[in-house]
Formats: structure tokens, sequence, C-alpha cells
């Protein structure tokens, strides 16, 4: 008997959330839809509040911008491939140019 209790009480709970699940799906689908207006338009529309307005203003963050201050619109991650040789090597002379890493002609001596 408890055991039919359980499975009609996990039963019960599953509909809950498949029926949460799908609510959420219908009610993310009509707010993709709607339009907003944009914060410098709301703002300005709020009279006491203009100055926030007129004081936000685009910054980008340092990363963004190139050694002359300009905005970079390249993408910020290129990853190119290479062979596995190259890259063991490339391993290998970050580890001997280490400051832990003793030479093992310092270990012969």
């Amino acid at each position: 008997m408890l055991h039919l209790l359980y499975i009609l009480a996990f039963t019960i709970l599953a509909f809950i959330a498949v029926a949460n699940l799908i609510r959420n799906l219908i009610m993310f689908s009509f707010d993709r839809e709607r339009t907003y207006p944009t914060k410098s338009s709301a703002m300005s529309n709020q009279g006491n509040f203009s100055y926030l307005s007129s004081r936000k203003q685009f910054i980008p963050h340092p990363e963004l911008l190139d050694n002359a201050g300009n905005l970079i619109k390249e993408p910020l991650l290129v990853m190119r491939s290479i062979n596995v040789d190259d890259a063991r090597q490339q391993l290998d002379a970050l580890y001997e140019a280490s400051p832990g890493h003793k030479r093992e002609n310092q270990e012969e001596a």
C-alpha cells in the first residue's frame, strides 16, 4: 500500500513538473516577441532621472580595446590546429624555462 502511495505522489509531482516546464516555455516564447524600450528613452521619460541617461554612456572593457584604444571587431579567441610534435616541443620549452625546473647537468654535479 505504501508503494502505491509513493508511485501516486511521484506521478503527481512529475505532472506538475512537466506542466510547469510547458508553461515556462510558452511564457518565454511570448516574452521573446515582446519589444522593450531602450534604457535611454525609458530614463528620459521619467523626468527627474534624466541626468542618469546623460551620464550613462557605453564604456568598453579594456580587454576589448587594442593598443591604440580602438574597439576590436575581430574574434578574441582564434584557435589554430597544430600537430602533436609541435605542441610537445612548446610544452617542453615552457617546462624548461620555468623557474622550478632543475637542469640535468646541475643534478649530476
